[in-house]
């Protein structure tokens, strides 16, 4: 572990006190580095105009399957609050007319994190959008057919959803924005918030095509399921749902706080909640994405090799460890055909981003952004770089430029 991710590692205890030494130490850095804005082959695809544009998460793709449509959000500003209350515009981007836009619709939930998991609804991604949304003062989820303008309304929001779009996961959206700011919703009140382990559903299970809702897990489930002497007392929350391809698995971090202690575990269970399956245990993981039906590539802790990627087999305590030489946390994901691996970093000492192409042990570096002040901490912007469907380009929110906006980047040169 380097020096400065040692010095990261202690500072965790303290995060008020981290955030203040994480300034320092970047604005003298910032001092004497090299003032660059951006490296590589970017194209803006969003206006420059008096709005915000990103899109969100890096396990979503915002272009439909014909690789002509991209999805994101407008909004007014993002530097004053992770999950703002005012409204948001779902734009619709066409990359094969002169990057003309129209405006699909409004979102009345969102934060800076992961947008209103917008994204296009399968089998065909082609007519069909589904985002998040306050109806009736109830979060909710939407259906829109882009052609039709049909609309359906689901009882829950959404947090992932399956490939087929039959169905969806979801959680707590508002323990979630108390817990970890900039990945729930404000709007509503929290009604758990006294309660450190609520003996009450955590993850639902919706059906999109009967609009059925069921609870399949019970924080208190993860709870009793190979219990750890430090989840005693502690506060827990769950986060970063994700669906295996077929849609039989799903993976997702269990998290809880005791003190200023902040434990993770990587667990895997099957979509009705049974087959609970403790992946990786060592107190940290952050970003995943399944390579397949029973393989997670994940950034996360080995007891013995400490941080860094490791390609894990689901149901096992087999790994291997990915790329030794990239340290650094990041948002990974595969091309669709597997052969290729995007993920990015944080911006380094002197407030510069990176995003690495990775083919088989081939690490190239095909962006680098810069990121102003403003934009740091739980209203950062992370660059969460994403394929397209052919695989010949990468989109990623940047704010290098002022504000948000969505980039995209061809990788033909590098391949």
């Amino acid at each position: 572990m380097g020096v400065e991710q040692k010095i990261n590692s202690a500072l965790n205890r303290t995060p008020a006190i981290k955030k203040i030494i994480k300034r320092a130490y970047q604005v003298s850095m910032y001092a004497i580095s090299p003032k660059i804005k951006s490296e590589g082959n970017i194209v803006r695809i969003t206006p420059q105009d008096e709005y915000e544009y990103f899109f969100g998460y890096y396990d979503k793709s915002p272009w439909d399957a014909f690789d002509r449509y991209m999805l994101c959000l407008r909004v007014k500003d993002t530097t004053k609050s992770v999950a703002p209350k005012e409204p948001a515009n779902i734009i619709l981007i066409d990359t094969h007319d002169n990057n003309s836009f129209e405006v699909l619709g409004t979102t009345r939930i969102w934060n800076v994190q992961q947008g209103c998991m917008l994204q296009w609804l399968g089998p065909d991604y082609s007519e069909k959008i589904i985002y998040n949304d306050l109806r009736d003062e109830k979060y909710c989820s939407i259906v829109l057919n882009i052609r039709t303008g049909e609309e359906k309304i689901f009882d829950m929001p959404v947090y992932s959803v399956s490939n087929d779009g039959k169905f969806a996961l979801t959680l707590d959206f508002a323990r979630l924005h108390r817990l970890r700011k900039g990945y729930g919703y404000s709007n509503l009140a929290e009604t758990t918030a006294n309660e450190k382990l609520p003996n009450k559903p955590c993850i639902w299970h919706i059906n999109l095509e009967t609009n059925k809702t069921k609870p399949i897990l019970k924080y208190i489930d993860f709870v009793n399921f190979e219990t750890r002497p430090e989840m005693s007392e502690a506060e827990h929350k769950v986060n970063h749902i994700m669906l295996n391809p077929s849609g039989e698995r799903f993976m997702v971090l269990h998290r809880w706080f005791n003190g200023t202690q902040k434990f993770t575990r990587l667990v895997t269970a099957a979509t009705d909640g049974s087959d609970l399956f403790n992946l990786s245990d060592d107190n940290m993981t952050s970003h995943c994405y399944w390579k397949s039906d029973t393989q997670v590539l994940a950034y996360a802790r080995k007891k013995g090799t400490g941080n860094g990627y490791y390609l894990m087999n689901d149901k096992t305590k087999e790994y291997i460890r990915m790329w030794p030489e990239l340290i650094s946390d990041g948002h990974p994901s595969y091309s669709q055909d597997g052969s290729m691996v995007v993920t990015d970093t944080y911006p380094d000492r002197s407030r510069m981003a990176s995003i690495y192409v990775i083919k088989e042990n081939d690490i190239k570096t095909v962006v680098r952004v810069f990121a102003p002040f403003k934009y740091d901490n739980d209203l950062r912007c992370d660059l969460h770089p994403r394929w397209n469907r052919t695989a010949d380009k990468i989109c990623f929110d940047s704010v290098f430029e002022g504000k948000r906006g969505l980039y995209i980047m061809s990788i033909e040169e590098s391949y």
